[in-house]
């Protein structure tokens, strides 16, 4: 197989970002501008875009972005995932636009029967018979991490080299060498040793699994169905199904976040795959761009969290901890409604992933034809192309692929070309307004590119 000419790609890259830095005048001089900004912009992971300075935004509409300049770009991004039902579909907007002008009441700590709508469809979709209500999956995922500790007495987390649940503080560990959880690289100020909170394993083996519960302090296993912050990586054959007995048998709760992996379909991976958590988290894109997030659990997990607070052990309502003044407001649960209802349906799910396989089908075939050893990843209505072959089984492997010049060369010319990739990583995302289209546009466009790299 042939091997990147690095003399070649450090000049392809300078070539792509003098063309960036041309072509965006205006969102260099706005990004200058932005001293009163830490970082110079709203979130510092904003200046993850290669480039030097990220776009600025004009305007947006299903899977379309207009830079400040004028470009106009398809966008698999989607916002890492928050704008699957594409910008601002038309009846988020509509019940959105609705909430706050003619109803009005965008938040008043008061219930919504939207609220209600929202719980049963998401009950019939993943499942779990009780929902509550927050602003993002990273919210959800926090506080449903102390319910899990309240019902099951334990103090501890188990998670995955790599994975992804949002900024939760017990998230960011890998396994140490010693078997006890260390922090991950570039973790900011860890409020404690991870070892404290945290027991670390390796995705799709179920033996450090086991060693890891096996000393009886987990209260979940929090997961994704695949691994995606880090390329996406499938479960192997029986791995899911063994972390639901090893659940069992330890007495920790399965805690499922599908935040990514709703990529699935309508019914996120639980739905797909049969699963059987205790526990399932989703976030960003029920909302239609809107902030939500949700988590449901059993009744098993409920009832034993109400002997707790019935006891007078643990307080939910006030002082617990567990909410937030904004969370369930009326407006981001009409527009979750509106975004379950009549945008993110199952043939809008069977549209994406459709045009998932086609794109993965399109990268697929220009890497056998050049003899790239890359591989691309299908879930669902997402797809991620990693730069190794055969595919990452593990989050340790799939992060010892990552190599950012060519991670910035593949970004800055695909954006050159009028393509926007998600900027950590390169994961594509279709939407309902996605075409065949744009999906053969960037087969095109990723055939010349990588050419240029393996000429």
């Amino acid at each position: 197989m042939p091997a990147i000419d690095r003399t070649r790609l450090t000049e392809l890259l300078a070539a792509e970002q003098a063309t960036y830095t041309d072509r965006h005048p205006r969102s260099r001089s706005l990004f200058e501008e932005g001293g009163n900004l830490f970082g110079r912009v709203p979130m510092t992971w904003m200046n993850k875009w290669t480039g030097g300075f990220p776009l600025y935004l004009d305007r947006a509409a299903g899977n379309r972005i207009t830079d400040v300049d004028g470009h106009t770009y398809v966008d698999f991004a989607l916002g890492d995932t928050g704008a699957m039902a594409g910008h601002s579909p038309r009846p988020t907007v509509e019940a959105v636009s609705r909430r706050v002008g003619e109803l009005g009441g965008v938040t008043t700590m008061l219930p919504t029967q939207d609220a209600q709508w929202v719980g049963a469809e998401l009950t019939r979709r993943f499942g779990m018979p009780l929902w509550s209500f927050t602003l993002s999956a990273t919210d959800a995922n926090r506080w449903a991490l102390r319910l899990a500790r309240l019902a099951t007495g334990k103090p501890k987390v188990l998670v995955f080299a790599y994975c992804y649940h949002g900024s939760v503080d017990e998230a960011f560990a890998l396994p140490g060498p010693d078997g006890k959880a260390e922090s991950r690289p570039g973790n900011v100020a860890p409020p404690v040793a991870l070892d404290l909170t945290t027991r670390a394993a390796t995705w799709n083996d179920l033996a450090s699994v086991e060693r890891e519960l096996a000393h009886g302090d987990v209260a979940a296993i929090l997961t994704e169905p695949a691994l995606t912050n880090i390329g996406i990586v499938l479960p192997e054959p029986g791995f899911l199904e063994g972390l639901r007995e090893l659940a069992s048998r330890h007495g920790a709760l399965l805690m499922i976040d599908e935040t990514h992996t709703f990529s699935v379909g309508w019914g996120g991976a639980t739905r797909a795959w049969d699963l059987e958590p205790d526990v399932v988290v989703i976030g960003k894109s029920i909302g239609g761009g809107i902030p939500s997030g949700a988590y449901g659990i059993t009744e098993q997990v409920a009832t034993s969290v109400t002997r707790h607070t019935d006891s007078g052990d643990a307080d939910i309502v006030d002082v617990g901890g567990v909410g937030g003044t904004l969370a369930g407001n009326a407006l981001s649960t009409a527009a979750m409604r509106a975004t379950l209802d009549a945008v993110l349906t199952e043939d809008a799910f069977a549209h994406m992933t459709q045009l998932a396989t086609a794109f993965t089908e399109g990268v697929q075939r220009t890497l056998d034809e050049l003899d790239v050893p890359w591989s691309i990843t299908q879930l669902g209505a997402r797809a991620e192309y990693r730069f190794t072959r055969p595919a990452p089984r593990s989050g340790e492997e799939s992060a010892a692929a990552h190599d950012d010049e060519v991670d910035a060369y593949m970004h800055l010319a695909m954006c050159n070309r009028g393509i926007l990739m998600t900027p950590f990583h390169n994961m594509a995302l279709m939407c309902p307004d996605t075409t065949r289209g744009d999906v053969d546009r960037h087969t095109s466009t990723f055939r010349e590119v990588v050419g240029a790299l393996y000429a």
